[in-house]
């Protein structure tokens, strides 16, 4: 498959770093020669000097022949004419654009025939409706969901005060008395998917379980984790992804403290946001965070457009036993550095961005039998991807103890109809199931049958 990427900045390098790494013929355009010269060294591209919008540029990356063009530079203006005149150029081409500007979401909702347009994205609206999902379903550093809501996949930290701490998976249904499944664990940055019973979990682990929805809340009673619904949260940064978070907490009912030190930015978000109570100043002073009541707070969520101070502000919520913590950070290559860190949950734009622009891709080449989601998790080293079994699925009906799955491949659950196993040696499936199904593996799995020897 043909692809074009316009834009080199952080997710598109992201998406090169990705695609080509799965065996796609990619082409990068962008109007900065030295970040294209980075990208060839780095990976096996052919990059175009110019401008993404350009008829010629376009037409020099080889747009009449492409199969995929991703528009993600740093102007929406820019990406839907880039979309707009590709399209025109090869009426059959597929289109992503990311438009970040809120006031256009209508408009790409009701025109995206007329730019041509097959996806649009919003990384910052994207990372809003995750961290949304934490607040409304706190317990847990992390949320993704499978089969219309019916099965999950959590994360915990095991510290040396959990009833986990030392305890090996075979001993662990006794405990959380429910069924579950461990299918990944990051021990000192490196991912394993656990084969055996006999694997110990030890303090510092990050654990990735997978479970019906209605046995998390079994699970967190039984660990002893308090959960209790947000009333009020602290949102420091009055950027897009605040803008869209206190819009969606607002709707439920949350009382949302939004601190931002630019006058004018206030002003607007006072006027957009009518729910929020707004503030102007520095969202790191201290004891302004005190007089707001971040000891008080339910939430802290820290969406500046710096790292550093999203990581400091929340190293002090943590401090300060806010129950709850959220950071979002622009750049997650350093996680020896971050997992030392009590950032609570930490969310990436650019990672969720790029991770759904790769499931477009991957279901654009395997139109049948590819996996309706993706979610990279345990730092991106493992996949967790959910498959619906059809009418071309083979070993339907067979046991998975007869069967010989992969190398670091694990079928974790089973949804058939409105129930969801936990899968072991005598689950089997059937046409119109929902798999999840998770591999630390280099090899992509593109389709069901792929996962097996």
């Amino acid at each position: 498959m043909n692809i074009i990427i316009a834009g080199d900045g952080k997710v598109g390098a992201a998406l090169t770093r990705q695609l080509a790494s799965e065996g796609y013929d990619v082409t990068v355009i962008d109007s900065d020669s030295r970040v294209l010269d980075s990208s060839v060294e780095r990976y096996d591209v052919i990059s175009v000097h110019g401008n993404c919008a350009a008829m010629d540029t376009l037409l020099e990356a080889g747009v009449r022949d492409a199969d995929l063009l991703i528009a993600v530079t740093h102007a929406d203006e820019v990406n839907l004419l880039c979309c707009t005149t590709a399209h025109a150029l090869n009426p059959k081409l597929h289109t992503i654009a990311r438009i970040r500007n809120p006031e256009y979401t209508d408009q790409i909702f009701k025109m995206r025939d007329v730019f041509g347009l097959s996806m649009a994205i919003n990384p910052e609206k994207l990372a809003a409706v995750e961290m949304a999902r934490l607040i409304k379903y706190p317990g847990f550093l992390r949320r993704d969901v499978f089969a219309k809501g019916r099965t999950e996949i959590v994360e915990l930290k095991i510290d040396r005060q959990s009833k986990l701490c030392d305890v090996s998976l075979i001993d662990m249904s006794a405990i959380v008395k429910c069924r579950v499944l461990v299918c990944a664990v990051l021990r000192g940055g490196v991912a394993q998917v656990p084969n055996s019973g006999d694997f110990r979990l030890r303090e510092g682990d990050r654990i990735f379980v997978t479970a019906p929805t209605e046995n998390l809340t079994i699970l967190l009673k039984s660990l002893g984790i308090i959960t209790r619904k947000a009333h009020n949260v602290i949102l420091v940064g009055g950027g897009r992804v605040s803008y869209y978070l206190a819009e969606l907490l607002g709707q439920e009912g949350i009382g949302v403290r939004l601190i931002d030190r630019d006058e004018s930015r206030c002003r607007l978000l006072a006027a957009e946001l009518p729910r929020a109570s707004i503030l102007q100043g520095d969202g790191s002073d201290m004891e302004l965070l005190e007089s707001e009541g971040l000891p008080e707070a339910d939430a802290l969520v820290t969406a500046t457009g710096l790292d550093e101070l999203n990581m400091i502000v929340s190293l002090y919520g943590s401090v300060k036993k806010v129950p709850q913590v959220i950071t979002k950070l622009s750049h997650m290559e350093n996680q020896s550095i971050l997992n030392c860190l009590e950032l609570g949950s930490v969310i990436c734009p650019k990672d969720l961005c790029s991770n759904n622009i790769v499931r477009y891709v991957r279901a654009m080449q395997n139109q049948t039998g590819a996996a309706v989601s993706v979610h990279a998790i345990a730092d991106g080293q493992v996949e967790a991807m959910e498959f619906i079994v059809d009418e071309n699925t083979k070993n339907c009906g067979v046991p998975l103890k007869h069967l010989k799955p992969k190398r670091n491949v694990l079928i974790a659950s089973i949804t058939r109809g409105a129930e969801t196993l936990i899968a072991n040696g005598d689950s089997t499936f059937q046409q119109g199931d929902t798999i999840v199904v998770v591999t630390s593996g280099r090899g992509v799995i593109k389709q069901l049958g792929d996962i097996f020897a």
